[in-house]
């Protein structure tokens, strides 16, 4: 994340509208606060598996693209783990 160079306050909005957009074409139902932490947690996670394949983005659209995919991620393994729960 520290190679998006966007401030605290960016994060936040960037990561909220990340997880929100992830919740959407996931179809999770999330508050704003864990669309917030989804957005960033994912963000930090996919910027990480980016990086491991060689592939790096920048600015605040490469951190809103990371967290898009890191939040999918995720919301599939949160539920992938809820399903293995149950079985």
């Amino acid at each position: 994340m520290e190679d998006a160079q966007i401030g605290w306050i960016a994060a936040i909005i960037i990561g909220g509208l990340a997880g929100w957009i992830a919740s959407s074409v996931m179809k999770s139902d999330t508050g704003i606060f864990l669309n917030i932490v989804l957005g960033i947690i994912g963000a930090a996670i996919a910027s990480f598996l980016f990086s491991f394949l060689g592939v790096s983005f920048g600015g605040w659209l490469g951190y809103l693209v990371a967290g898009i995919v890191g939040a999918c991620i995720l919301i599939w393994g949160a539920r992938a783990l809820r399903g293995s729960r149950t079985a």
